[in-house]
């Protein structure tokens, strides 16, 4: 690993193989040797956030391996009887350690509706803040193929995005990334760094699906996990999960063990492109005074104090232009409140957010991070 930039915030990926050992039901001791070493990480002061697979696993083992149709809802039963029952199980081996944990369901559609990915993202952010693990998982009792994200790689992709993670650890039964696919080519050689600005095309179609049938994801799914994860600002590694102390060795150490992926820009640069996106969809403003304006220029947030005036009809999540006092647009940013408990709380000073709205969402309406300005 080249790399020096400090890695802060973790996203580890359990998939299912590693869970299982390559078996059909679930490893106790591998899944202890698994949480020690996620203990291990927060011992180091890092801030770990687990995404795991393993729910319908358990699920099967828990109703003795029933022989069922495979069609979603079959899927969704071993799920709604599993994901307790795997829960129960972490609850168990972190609580050996001192480790408290919480569950957190997600889909799609918490990624894609902004007021619910902010919540999402706010709620993972307090129990962090608190020393909780957050445990995530994608929420396969209720979701549709509509909001379905199809596999936990991809999940763990999106929630490295969310929470703007430095590194996200793929586990796999494999070493990382090969030349050629090393279960049927024996002369497949370990790539240890891609930082292309695109994955090779060769090596796309080298991956292959799962192989022990256990995963809904093979290399394919953690391909493409990484690029999206890498292009959000976040480095990559895909390494095998059997590995004696991989989580400590890859995190801790740096070790040059499986394949890592560089990022592709900065968090930042990434989150502006997005609240740009949204440019044209526009329909809120605020107009703020000069000393607003001045805050802003010199990096600091949009608070409530300094806001003159609110107009048109936005969500907690939109974007919203911001106006000088000549009603000249110098930026578009996030707000982190909707117009009608804007208009509540112009001109106030932070503090008195929760007293007037009976509830605060933070002390800035526009954070900086989700703010952008606009050159003259």
């Amino acid at each position: 690993m080249t790399a020096e930039k400090k890695i802060n915030r973790i996203i580890v990926k359990f998939g299912t193989s590693t869970l299982t050992a390559g078996e059909k039901s679930l490893s106790k001791p591998r899944m202890i040797d698994l949480v020690k070493q996620v203990s291990t990480l927060c011992s180091a002061g890092l801030e770990v956030v687990l995404v795991t697979s393993g729910g319908i696993v358990a699920g099967r083992e828990k109703l003795n391996y029933p022989d069922l149709p495979k069609f979603l809802p079959a899927k969704q039963m071993l799920a709604a009887v599993g994901q307790p029952r795997l829960l129960f199980i972490y609850t168990q081996l972190f609580e050996l350690f001192d480790r408290q944990i919480a569950q957190v369901l997600l889909t799609r559609d918490d990624f894609v509706n902004r007021k619910r990915y902010l919540n999402a993202r706010n709620t993972i952010e307090a129990l962090l803040e608190y020393g909780v693990i957050p445990i995530i998982n994608e929420n396969d009792t209720i979701a549709t193929d509509e909001i379905r994200l199809g596999d936990n790689d991809n999940l763990s992709a999106l929630v490295a995005n969310l929470l703007e993670a430095d590194l996200l650890i793929l586990l796999t039964d494999q070493d990382g990334v090969f030349t050629a696919d090393p279960r049927k080519d024996s002369g497949a050689k370990l790539i240890s760094l891609i930082n292309q600005q695109e994955i090779p095309e060769a090596l796309l179609h080298a991956a292959s699906g799962s192989a022990n049938g256990l995963g809904t994801g093979g290399m394919s799914t953690k391909l493409n996990a990484a690029d999206l994860a890498r292009k959000s600002g976040t480095s990559v590694v895909i390494a095998n999960g059997n590995l004696e102390k991989i989580l400590p060795r890859l995190a801790l150490n740096r070790e040059s063990l499986g394949t890592w992926f560089t990022a592709s820009g900065t968090h930042l640069e990434n989150r502006k492109r997005f609240i740009l996106s949204g440019l044209k969809e526009t329909i809120g403003e605020l107009k703020i005074d000069s000393g607003a304006v001045k805050a802003l220029k010199n990096g600091g947030s949009l608070l409530p104090i300094g806001i003159q005036s609110s107009s048109g009809k936005f969500h907690r999540g939109d974007s919203v232009n911001i106006l000088d006092p000549n009603g000249r647009v110098i930026g578009i940013g996030l707000s982190n409140y909707e117009d009608e408990d804007v208009a509540k709380i112009i001109g106030t000073h932070s503090d008195n957010i929760a007293k007037i709205l009976g509830f605060a969402f933070g002390e800035e309406v526009i954070h900086r991070d989700n703010l952008v300005l606009f050159s003259r």
